[in-house]
């Protein structure tokens, strides 16, 4: 596994040589790259040059002490992206990889010629807001191994989910050191979409899971006009996992619209 160095913290990725538009996975929260594996092997497939790192803290790469803002995230996509010589790519990012994938649209923009983000809180719903304060708390002590399972159960899973992926899923989640984790979901908290407002952004997609979308969508339409929406049939958040040809055929219409509009 090819490894990328930036500011001394090591980024682990996949990488996939292709002649087609080049195509960039970000996962989400307390995951890794392989929650888009199944959208990896697809492009890859069709001859789509494919970008699939580990974000600082996750899977395979460092976890450094420090900020775990979601411009930093950013930051280390956009420097590996340049190590490589990609540009013009299409985003696609999953959960928190949705907000990483939108602040490089915003700050970034030569990176950047499609935008996808799948069931992120890009603009978070108030109700959902105003839940973290009391969350966060509950991470950095013993609570934790109650509370990460209780609130992704609750937020991120529908019944209608494999039971046994939720399992491996949750045991994954826990695994991630408490630093990354807490630092992560404030950084998330912290983050503000508003930078956006005004500025000229690439064609852009939201797909949502089947129950309520994590994001306020109107909200996002009004900072990315003409925002185009899918949403998946009988998965929850882990959709890339849960449905991929679902969100393969989707991603694939718009890679290739992107391509046309670029």
């Amino acid at each position: 596994m090819p490894t990328f160095d930036r500011d001394l913290v090591r980024i682990a990725y996949d990488r996939t040589e292709g002649a087609l538009t080049p195509v960039v996975l970000l996962h989400g929260w307390c995951c890794d790259r392989s929650y888009l594996a199944p959208q990896a092997a697809f492009f890859a497939a069709l001859g789509h040059g494919v970008v699939a790192p580990d974000l600082r803290g996750h899977g395979a790469s460092g976890a450094p002490d420090g900020s775990y803002a979601m411009q930093v995230f950013a930051d280390d996509v956009a420097a590996l992206c340049d190590s490589l010589g990609v540009s013009g790519a299409v985003v696609v990012g999953h959960s928190m990889g949705g907000i990483v994938a939108f602040d490089l649209a915003v700050r970034y923009p030569a990176l950047v010629s499609g935008l996808v983000m799948i069931d992120s809180a890009v603009t978070r719903p108030e109700a959902s807001r105003a839940g973290l304060p009391a969350f966060i708390p509950r991470l950095p002590g013993p609570e934790r191994e109650t509370a990460v399972p209780d609130y992704v159960t609750r937020v991120l899973f529908q019944p209608t989910d494999d039971a046994a992926r939720k399992a491996a899923i949750l045991d994954a989640m826990a695994r991630v050191a408490p630093h990354v984790m807490i630092g992560a979901i404030q950084g998330m908290y912290d983050w503000d979409p508003a930078e956006a407002a005004g500025k000229a952004l690439p064609p852009a997609l939201f797909i949502a899971n089947t129950g309520k979308p994590l994001s306020d969508l109107p909200r996002l339409a009004a900072l990315v006009p003409g925002l185009m929406l899918g949403q998946v049939v009988g998965s929850g958040h882990f959709c890339t996992l849960e449905v991929p040809d679902q969100v393969n055929a989707m991603l694939a219409w718009f890679v290739d619209l992107a391509a046309r509009a670029g």
